[in-house]
């Protein structure tokens, strides 16, 4: 019979790299509660005019990336393909803007999905870490998400991390930067690819993300959005990037920067990564400030500021940097049966070990010579040994062996946690 396989772009996290996950995300939301956010679980489906009205017609995900199909009633359904206007829809229902003081500061991390090509670190089925602080148009404001946000890559352990920072400056400015972006697009469309005719007509500002090497050139020679910018955003970005050298935060500016989604407005951002290998991952987290994107969706005129992470892509760099090795999740306690008479007894030993002392505790419950178990110990990354047979089973008692220093004492059953946390404490001095 023919295996079945898992689907293309998606893949299986287990073993070690299941550990991987779960540190990054860990790391990512104790992080982010230092910093006063709170987190959110959106539901993975929503109404597709959701995305076309938060995300924009014009940006690619909604063109190309989206999986959006109908339900048995006839709704249009979309897996989400990113957090934010999820994440606004959840505010605006549940009326969190007149409830919470603001900012409104979510955390979130979850699965999300977009038909893309597969390539490193990127699949179809993704997870994503991300924060918004929603509720107040501080430039401040965005500098805490910024800040939050290279934090957390430092904490991991990456350095030489690249902050790529612009202003698309506010509404005016935009318009008038669109404009010129049309005149000057206007006389080369013609020989530019058909995602660039697309967006010609929807957006022109997306076709400085075209990736096309032919194209590139045309671009490059584009306009700047530094001549478009009122003086009011060119206040608020001169703050926002005095502020990254007070708090030591190294940026460039990248005038070429405008992230893909039409909702950004005033600052836009990107962390890029060279792996220690010399592999370019590009950006591996990106965000920005919105100003009408709750509007959008139903709600007040409402400000936000966010970014998130692509997790695969962060433990690939993880790997590549050799960060992950010390990670590995061990077991504190492996208890080994002597005969089938001793099972249950063991049974009775963990549960004592798990309830009564919080131990990480596995047993051995093959028929293997007490030699293998040691071996199956020592895979496990066990700190202690606890054995167990008939002697100990008559007398109430049992055996714990330091697997690092090779000693071992026989102690009561009701003993055995108080011993283990001195056994734990001296090792800890050590």
């Amino acid at each position: 019979m023919e295996i079945i396989k898992n689907v293309k772009g998606t893949h299986d996290i287990f073993a070690e790299e299941n550990d991987a996950y779960d540190y990054v995300e860990s790391l990512m939301k104790s992080i982010s509660e230092l910093y006063a956010f709170n987190g959110v679980r959106p539901p993975v489906l929503e109404y597709n005019s959701v995305f076309v009205r938060g995300v924009g017609e014009s940006s690619d995900i909604v063109r190309k990336e989206m999986y959006t199909f109908p339900d048995k009633g006839g709704r249009d359904l979309t897996l989400r393909p990113e957090f934010t206007a999820g994440i606004m829809r959840l505010v605006v229902q549940n009326k969190l803007y007149a409830t919470s003081e603001l900012p409104i500061k979510l955390y979130y991390c979850g699965p999300v999905f977009r038909y893309e090509r597969p390539q490193l670190g990127r699949y179809r089925q993704f997870n994503q870490f991300g924060v918004e602080s929603i509720g107040n148009n501080a430039p401040m404001n965005d500098v805490e998400v910024i800040v939050l946000a290279y934090t957390i890559l430092s904490s991991l352990g990456l350095e030489g991390v690249t902050l790529k920072i612009n202003t698309l400056g506010d509404e005016s400015s935009r318009d008038n930067y669109r404009n010129a972006l049309k005149k000057y697009f206007s006389s080369h469309i013609g020989n530019m690819c058909e995602d660039c005719k697309s967006r010609f007509e929807l957006n022109p500002l997306r076709i400085l993300d075209c990736k096309v090497p032919e194209d590139r050139p045309i671009i490059d020679h584009a306009p700047k959005i530094g001549d478009y910018i009122s003086i009011e955003s060119k206040q608020r970005f001169d703050t926002i990037l005095e502020a990254l050298e007070v708090l030591q935060i190294p940026y460039e500016i990248d005038e070429g920067l405008v992230r893909g989604l039409d909702y950004y407005s005033e600052t836009v951002f990107e962390f890029h990564y060279k792996s220690k290998k010399g592999a370019d991952y590009g950006a591996i987290g990106a965000g920005g400030h919105y100003g009408k994107l709750m509007q959008e969706l139903g709600g007040p005129e409402l400000p936000g500021v966010g970014f998130s992470f692509g997790i695969e892509r962060i433990v690939s760099v993880l790997k590549d940097d050799e960060l992950l090795e010390d990670i590995k999740k061990k077991v504190d306690v492996y208890i080994m049966p002597l005969g089938e008479e001793a099972n249950l007894y063991a049974q009775e030993i963990a549960v004592i070990l798990r309830n009564g002392g919080g131990y990480k505790t596995d047993i051995c419950f093959d028929k293997t010579k007490l030699g293998n178990m040691f071996k199956r110990a020592t895979n496990k990354n066990a700190k202690f040994a606890v054995i167990v047979g008939e002697e100990e089973i008559n007398t109430d008692s049992v055996i714990i062996k330091d697997l690092a220093k090779q000693e071992q004492i026989t102690v009561s059953i009701d003993e055995l946690v108080n011993k283990l946390d001195e056994l734990m404490d001296e090792g800890d001095e050590e």
